[in-house]
């Protein structure tokens, strides 16, 4: 819960699947219609690994403006380069595996009437709080660098998620992954059809340091 106590985090629910549908739409106009989650698929994670499933309310109205949908997974870092429709099972998330090592972010997003009230980082924390309960490995996940398309032409990818690295630029979702202690392992071209990021994904990183773990391969 925020420190004024206007939105909390729960666990996501079937009944609110219309309504994260709707954040769902909202927050990505322009990804391709086919990778977008619908109300049937909420409804269908709540079923497949419910521990995975957040949402953020609007404590005075009950309305959820906030949601983020995960699962565990195996990473084969050695061989990270994937499809986003790929890793999520067509966004029914059949590819959880209960015993997976890592937590798979396949979405988050804040309702563009709310945001930059810290809502995306409540989300994020409670993921962390998530692997650290479950004594994972950490957190993964594409992120989608959807300010690139305003850059895209004077530089390429590379050069662009570097100075968003070094902090010379803002990106709407990497930045903030970023500030929350991920790390940027490689860039997945044609993650998924979206012409804010060009398709790109940007695979990031975060690793619970409750638990040690060998040093993660060089990306390729």
């Amino acid at each position: 819960m925020t420190e004024d106590r206007r939105f909390a985090v729960v666990r996501t629910e079937e009944r609110m699947a219309d309504e994260l549908a709707a954040i769902q739409e909202a927050c990505f106009p322009t990804l391709s219609a086919s990778e977008r989650m619908r109300a049937e698929h909420y409804r269908a994670h709540v079923l497949v690994f419910p521990e995975g499933q957040h949402a953020v309310v609007e404590t005075a109205t009950g309305r959820v403006v906030a949601a983020s949908t995960d699962f565990r997974t195996t990473i084969d870092f050695h061989h990270n380069q994937h499809r986003y429709i790929d890793a999520v099972a067509g966004n029914w998330l059949s590819h959880h595996q209960p015993a997976g090592d890592w937590l798979y972010g396949a979405d988050i997003g804040v309702h563009p009437d709310f945001r930059r009230r810290g809502l995306a980082t409540l989300l994020y924390e409670e993921r962390q709080r998530l692997c650290r309960r479950l004594g994972l490995a950490g957190h993964v996940e594409g992120a989608m660098p959807k300010g690139y398309h305003r850059h895209r032409e004077a530089m390429a990818i590379e050069a662009y998620v570097s100075r968003v690295v070094r902090g010379e630029l803002d990106d709407p979702t990497l930045s903030v992954q970023l500030h929350r202690g991920y790390h940027v392992y490689g860039l997945i071209p044609d993650y998924l059809e979206d012409p804010s990021c060009a398709n790109y994904g940007v695979f990031v990183v975060w690793r619970n340091s409750d638990r040690r773990g060998p040093p993660l391969p060089s990306a390729r």
